[in-house]
């Protein structure tokens, strides 16, 4: 039985390094992507960082320490899925605890290293357009020791958007899925 109908949601972040446009997995990671949305609108992710590199891995932000130890101050239980961690998609950060998951989240560089993730992490989402703005913040300056870039990779803002007829950022998402 349907209780509630929203309107389909995407978001656009804008960082330091340009704009991404992200769509989500409702599909497999329902209440993940539920608690990332809401976070977005609640401007939790504005005038934070990415505060973690690993070239050729991940981009790692949402942590309002900016040190990889903070959350929204609750966790939320894993929902792993059988989606790819490839290139650009969007997969919650957590402890050794599978259910620790919170508001750090993680943008996936490169299949060939992030392959191990699948079936581990969520998997809630997919960078789809603005894979130029993850590249150049992968590629700033990091200390090697704790992978924090040297000059801060800001979070500017998030807008969440509804889809509309015009402007729908899942048709290539769909399209991408279907191939796979």
């Amino acid at each position: 039985m349907v209780t509630k109908v929203e309107p389909l949601k995407y978001l656009v972040m804008t960082t330091s390094k340009g704009p991404m446009t992200m769509a989500f997995y409702y599909d497999m990671a329902p209440n993940t992507v539920h608690n990332f949305v809401t976070l977005a609108a609640e401007g939790y992710y504005n005038g934070l960082n990415f505060h973690r590199i690993v070239p050729g891995f991940v981009i790692q932000g949402g942590d309002p320490r900016g040190d990889g130890t903070g959350g929204p101050g609750y966790q939320i239980d894993a929902e792993f899925n059988e989606r790819r961690h490839d290139a650009g998609v969007l997969s919650m950060a957590r402890s050794q605890d599978p259910d620790s998951a919170g508001s750090q989240f993680f943008v996936c560089l490169d299949y060939q290293q992030t392959r191990a993730l699948d079936r581990k992490y969520t998997a809630f989402g997919k960078v789809v357009a603005g894979m130029d703005a993850v590249k150049a913040i992968a590629a700033v300056a990091r200390n090697q020791e704790n992978d924090r870039p040297t000059e801060n990779q800001l979070i500017e803002k998030v807008e969440v958007k509804n889809v509309t007829a015009t402007d729908n950022p899942y048709v290539g998402l769909q399209k991408e899925l279907a191939v796979k």
